[in-house]
This record gives C-alpha cells, sequence and structure tokens, in this order.
C-alpha cells in the first residue's frame, strides 16, 4: 500500500510540477509530513525532487518553445541569493511557526488564483 502511495503522490507532483511550475510541492510536503517528517524536512526532502522534476519540465518546454532561458535567466542570481537567505531562515524558525507559514502561503496563494 505504501509503494502505491508512493507512486500516486509522485505523480500528481510531477503532473503539478509540470502544469503549475513547482506547484508540486503542494503535494510533497503535505505527503513527507504524513509520513512522519517534521516541516523542515519535509520541506528540505521536496526540493531534490522538485529540482528533477522541474529540470525535465523545463527541458520539455524549451523544446516546445515555450520559453527562451533569456527571458528566464535574470531571475537566477536573485532566485539563487533567496533560497540562501530561505535555507538560512527556515533554521532559526521553530518547525509549528514554518508549518503555519506554509499552511497560510497555501491558503493565500489559491485565493489570489481565485480572485484573478
Amino acid at each position: 500500500m505504501q509503494k502505491i502511495k508512493s507512486f500516486f503522490s509522485g505523480a500528481t507532483t510531477g503532473l503539478l510540477n509540470a502544469l503549475f511550475g513547482a506547484g508540486g510541492g503542494i503535494i510533497i510536503i503535505p505527503y513527507l509530513k504524513a509520513k512522519g517528517l517534521s516541516q523542515k524536512s519535509a520541506q528540505a526532502s521536496a526540493l531534490p525532487v522538485l529540482i528533477v522534476m522541474s529540470t525535465v519540465s523545463a527541458i520539455s518546454y524549451l523544446g516546445k518553445g515555450y520559453f527562451s532561458l533569456k527571458d528566464g535567466i535574470i531571475f537566477i542570481p536573485f532566485g539563487f541569493l533567496g533560497a540562501l537567505a530561505g535555507s538560512f531562515l527556515m533554521g532559526k524558525i521553530p518547525d509549528r511557526l514554518l508549518n503555519i507559514a506554509f499552511s497560510l502561503f497555501l491558503l493565500y496563494s489559491g485565493i489570489r488564483m481565485l480572485l484573478r
């Protein structure tokens, strides 16, 4: 049963990630938490999975002409700095507060998308 849950969670994560651009974290982080990981561990463990899925999606989209590297490359240096800051801050934030912040971010994102 665990393998079936993992299969469907992985497939759903990949699908959402490809469709929505890194939306797979919405699936994989709660799944990892349900498996017993802390909020921090779930978020950190999701990243390598999402990197692979995002890379596959990006290569596919690039090949289909949906975007150009020139348009996206300007965000990489700032994203790099943000990732460093986020990984530093995550170590300072208690799990409970991080869990609340993650939940509020998902709620905010959902409401914002519905209103657009």
